[in-house]
């Protein structure tokens, strides 16, 4: 069952940025801002001094799939931007997944 969908407008990142709260660990920061909707949207940031497109493209889908495969344990409700650092390139995806319910759990979100 799929509770939540992609942030994709720079607009709703910025808003996020400007107005929500955030938490970091060695390889992500998560912003999170409550939204009047029944679902989460998730949005990723992987910036160019990670690595080249191919490394890039790797962080952002081992972080969508570490969040749909525990989707179930976040609260509904919020705009959840993702950020991956410089050291989140070396990680594997048990390491990516267990800083993503880190955050959530700091945010109080992951139940």
């Amino acid at each position: 069952m799929k509770f939540s969908e992609s942030l994709k407008k720079n607009k709703d990142f910025q808003s996020v940025y400007r107005n929500g709260k955030s938490f970091a660990n060695k390889c992500l920061v998560m912003y999170i801002i409550p939204n009047e909707l029944n679902k989460n949207r998730l949005g990723i940031s992987v910036s160019k001094k990670v690595g080249n497109s191919v490394v890039r493209h790797h962080l952002t889908r081992l972080i969508r799939e570490s969040y749909r495969l525990s989707e179930e344990h976040f609260r509904c409700g919020y705009d959840i931007v993702v950020i991956a650092r410089t050291s989140a390139k070396d990680k594997n995806y048990h390491d990516v997944e267990s800083a993503l319910i880190h955050l959530g759990k700091l945010h109080h979100i992951y139940v």
